[in-house]
């Protein structure tokens, strides 16, 4: 049996760990959101735990490229992991942080065969929809313009948006809030085009089957139609032989 490579199992050794890491970010990322006035030392050890989450996911990058058989490949091929591992260091924002982690669970995610599609997309719309929220609700609290001033005005405003239903009751009104509806609307259309396509891709498999098995069937039929009428004709034979004196 050949042995896998080392990046290979590497990675299968760290993701129900990195998974769980990434729990405890969300975790952190939203506590000092909800409880408002969360106090100093409780946003300060929030603060520490994304950090410590980020750099998890950081060293398992660097792991990952050291173990790589051809790291320039590996690059290549990472490039999206590589952005999230900077983008944190280039500006120390909070939803920095956010989107760098929330990239690098995905790309973990997506490591595992064992994940199917249909639990990818739900729980890309449940971690959608809660990290929009958090993350629309802390910049848009504090705006003196804005209305989106509870949780519950932020989910809502998160799920009209990911449909791209957008009643326009709530809405962000400042810039950093307008780019994150942005992401949510470009997510929820993305998303409805794998949910889309799956079904799609379902029922074509389906209906493919069900093709095949018409076809299976109506062989066998003709090839006993054709040893049906073998048969006749020898039996035709055997009694015209029969028959001569």
């Amino acid at each position: 049996m050949k042995e896998q490579p080392a990046q290979v199992r590497w990675e299968r050794r760290t993701q129900r760990p990195l998974l769980a890491l990434a729990v405890v970010f969300a975790i952190a990322y939203a506590v000092p959101i909800v409880v408002d006035p969360a106090s100093r030392s409780l946003t300060f050890a929030c603060t520490a735990v994304e950090w410590v989450v980020w750099g998890a996911f950081a060293v398992d990058y660097l792991v990952r490229l050291v173990l790589a058989e051809d790291r320039r490949q590996f690059v290549r091929r990472h490039w999206l992991d590589l952005c999230a591992v900077a983008l944190p260091l280039l500006q120390p924002l909070r939803l920095l942080r956010l989107v760098s982690t929330l990239l690098l669970v995905q790309r973990r995610a997506r490591m595992a065969s064992q994940i199917r599609l249909t639990t990818y997309v739900a729980g890309a719309v449940v971690g959608l929809l809660m990290f929009g929220s958090l993350a629309v609700l802390s910049v848009e609290r504090e705006s003196a313009d804005g209305n989106i001033r509870t949780l519950g005005d932020a989910v809502w405003w998160s799920f009209t948006t990911m449909t791209t239903v957008g009643y326009g009751d709530h809405a962000p009104t400042t810039g950093l809030g307008r780019m994150i509806a942005v992401g949510l609307m470009l997510s929820g259309i993305a998303l409805l085009g794998v949910v889309t396509a799956n079904i799609a891709a379902w029922f074509i498999a389906r209906f493919e089957k069900d093709d095949v098995e018409e076809r299976r069937q109506t062989e066998a039929i003709r090839t006993l139609t054709d040893e049906v009428r073998a048969l006749r004709d020898e039996v035709a034979v055997l009694r015209e032989r029969s028959l001569r004196p």
